[in-house]
């Protein structure tokens, strides 16, 4: 991709952040960002509000809220009108919780279906949050738990039971507003989300090229969906773990101590996984604070140092 060049762009492609950012006044930028998925669900509303959730993650992860959205869908002509409209509603529900207006949209018609949203978010110039940005001493928090590409490959092959899909399932529709909220009261210095890429690899994009800058994480610190490790030692891992493995794996190092085992995890993909906070460890008080006050849960999993590394105990 070739890099636009203009001085209102303040976030382009370089660093692979979650959105692009344009600034259009002294106060004001937008975000812009687009993504779609397949079905992971069997519900067509579930399956929606989860696309939706997935896309406006990417505002929220800009520390920018969310003002309107187009949806994206590719439908074969084969499926019910009323699964379209039911999938429609999942994705209007999370966009209204976002006070996110949806103005319009696309549809094609396609062989597997597909549904996602480009999503545009406003945010101040000077207070846009981006995945690069952490120092050492940094305290690393994730707001959702992980191992939803493991789960999915469980429930494709009909093993996975009914709390552990109704959980996983809560766990992707969940937004990530209150996440991104508290995370911009703390004064995070760095935020992304754990998406496809895995929490190796969006903490590797974290660190960028700084070999000065590095993480340690703890195996132990990190929280899981419910049934993550039955199923990765029934074999249950999604081909893009071994993929990101592959392209990340480099700059991880493990430690003696650490659970081999679970090694996969680090690079399950994720679909609308949490958020990946840098927060300055005079204020995780704070964060944990703003956190608990908007009823969800995230997880301090590390912390960032300068080994240029991502070291795993």
């Amino acid at each position: 991709m070739m890099p636009a060049v203009d001085p209102r762009l303040l976030v382009g492609p370089e660093t692979l952040d979650d959105a692009a950012a344009l600034k259009v006044s002294d106060d004001m930028a937008i975000c812009f960002t687009a993504d779609f998925i397949t079905p992971l669900v069997d519900d067509p509303w579930q399956w929606g509000r989860i696309a939706a959730a997935n896309s406006i993650s990417d505002i929220y992860a800009m520390g920018a809220k969310p003002m309107a959205a187009l949806n994206i869908v590719c439908w074969p002509n084969c499926l019910p009108a009323e699964w379209l409209g039911k999938l429609m509603e999942g994705g209007a529900s999370a966009a209204a919780d976002s006070d996110c207006l949806v103005v319009g949209g696309h549809t094609v018609d396609d062989k597997e279906p597909k549904y996602g949203m480009a999503v545009i978010g406003t945010v101040h110039p000077d207070r846009i949050l981006r995945n690069r940005g952490a120092r050492p001493g940094d305290q690393i928090y994730l707001s959702k738990p992980l191992g939803t590409g493991i789960i999915a490959t469980a429930m494709k092959a009909a093993l996975a039971s009914q709390d552990e899909v109704e959980v996983a399932t809560e766990s992707m529709m969940m937004l990530n507003r209150a996440a991104s909220e508290a995370a911009v009261a703390a004064g995070a210095t760095a935020l992304t989300d754990v998406t496809g890429f895995s929490l190796a690899g969006h903490l590797n994009e974290m660190l960028g090229g700084d070999r000065d800058l590095g993480a340690s994480i703890s195996m132990d610190a990190l929280p899981l969906l419910l049934g993550v490790t039955r199923h990765m030692g029934m074999g249950m891992i999604p081909g893009g773990a071994y993929r990101n493995r592959d392209a990340y794996q480099q700059r991880v190092q493990m430690s003696e101590g650490a659970d081999a085992t679970l090694e996969l995890l680090l690079y399950d993909p994720q679909t609308s996984g949490g958020l990946l906070a840098a927060i300055p460890n005079e204020t995780t008080a704070q964060f944990e604070q703003e956190i608990a006050g908007r009823g969800i849960k995230a997880s301090r999993i590390g912390e960032f140092d300068d080994s240029g590394l991502i070291r795993v105990s």
